[in-house]
């Protein structure tokens, strides 16, 4: 299945550079200028996948991804002009699977893309059981499929938090530390800072305590976290 992606940015040349550079990979771009476009073209086209730049005048970035992810697990990718932490840990925490900041190499943006799309090509596959799944307490995980469930209520996760949360359940007695989890969760050598990770983590625990679970991950003070009990709250 040919990929579509929707490129969101103000500035009509990087849009072309992004453009031509996913054509290029085989893959098939949706252009916008700003964010109420992006949301309409979102709403219309139903993309795989969200190229999406922070800093836009009006309904910025952070503000479409927030729009989106009211509806929707897809995964966004942001841009940002700024060298600025800031707009990092806030773009992931409120839902961004990955960030290139500019200016970049659209070879490099595009790779980083293809891991995401990767990631998450088996969702809605085949219905059948598979043999992956992971399970501890109330929590369970089918990778195969990028299925993630709590007391049978399925727990709609980003990439980079279903990634997090499958290497935790898949050795649930051993404390990782940031630096191992980054290896596991970001392809390619991606850096990204110890407080990103926590964001990811604050996310996660958000999403089960939604689900009725207040123990999904513990915090080894000084080294790490560790999977919880998983286990509904009574």
């Amino acid at each position: 299945m040919t990929h579509r992606i929707l490129v969101v940015d103000d500035d009509q040349h990087i849009r072309e550079v992004i453009c031509v550079t996913l054509k290029k990979a085989g893959l098939v771009p949706l252009e916008a200028r700003d964010g109420a476009e992006a949301l309409s073209r979102f709403a219309a086209e139903h993309p795989a996948l969200i190229v999406l730049d922070i800093g836009m005048p009006e309904l910025d970035g952070l503000d479409v991804c927030r729009q989106v992810r009211k509806s929707s697990d897809v995964p966004i990718l942001f841009l940002s002009a700024r060298d600025d932490e800031i707009d990092r840990v806030l773009g992931l925490e409120i839902g961004g699977d990955d960030y290139v900041t500019k200016p970049f190499s659209p070879r490099e943006l595009v790779a980083r893309i293809n891991v995401i799309l990767r990631r998450t090509a088996s969702r809605g596959g085949d219905a059948r059981p598979s043999g992956g799944a992971l399970t501890l307490g109330g929590l369970s995980l089918d990778p195969p499929r990028h299925i993630a469930r709590f007391d049978g209520e399925d727990l709609t996760l980003t990439a980079i938090e279903f990634e997090i949360l499958k290497t935790l359940l898949a050795r649930p007695n051993v404390v990782f530390n940031r630096e191992q989890i980054m290896a596991a969760a970001y392809q390619m050598n991606i850096q990204v800072s110890d407080r990103t990770i926590d964001s990811h983590i604050r996310n996660i625990r958000a999403k089960l305590a939604a689900a009725g679970c207040d123990n999904v991950v513990d915090t080894v003070h000084g080294v790490g976290f560790r999977l919880g009990r998983c286990e509904p709250r009574a």
